[in-house]
């Protein structure tokens, strides 16, 4: 890089914060879908950045994401035909509807675990004494 395209810790943090609110936003099946139908997923510019945004995947980064379901989001947008499926609604709706039940299922997984945990600490408490 040369020494005036240099970016300054502003920019780099802007950037920053940017990339990471768009790598987030691509979690929304919605959101795919809308990019899709407005030819986004046809610009071969906008498929090498999604190529580009592949370094979210490194812990370093994807420890500042709050929808981890955008990764696989990501590394899926990297197959010409996923995105060709995205401008059907339909697509967009069954990805939808996959994450609420994952969703679900986790949800009702994590209640399980931690109900057993909580039977088993008053368990532990007498087994001490």
């Amino acid at each position: 890089m040369a020494a005036g395209s240099m970016e300054s810790d502003e920019q780099s943090r802007i950037r920053f914060q940017l990339e990471l609110e768009f790598v987030q936003c691509l979690a929304n099946p919605n959101y795919l879908n809308l990019l899709a139908q407005r030819g986004y997923f046809k610009d071969k510019a906008f498929v090498s950045y999604l190529k580009y945004l592949l370094y979210w995947k490194d812990p370093e980064y994807a420890k500042y994401l709050k929808y981890p379901q955008c990764l696989y989001m990501l590394e899926l947008l990297q197959y010409e035909h996923f995105r060709k499926e995205l401008v059907n609604a339909q697509c967009a709706k069954f990805i939808d509807e996959q994450q609420i039940l994952h969703w679900q299922h986790y949800s009702r997984k994590r209640t399980r675990l931690q109900q057993a945990l909580a039977e088993q600490q008053p368990q532990n408490n007498t087994i001490g004494k």
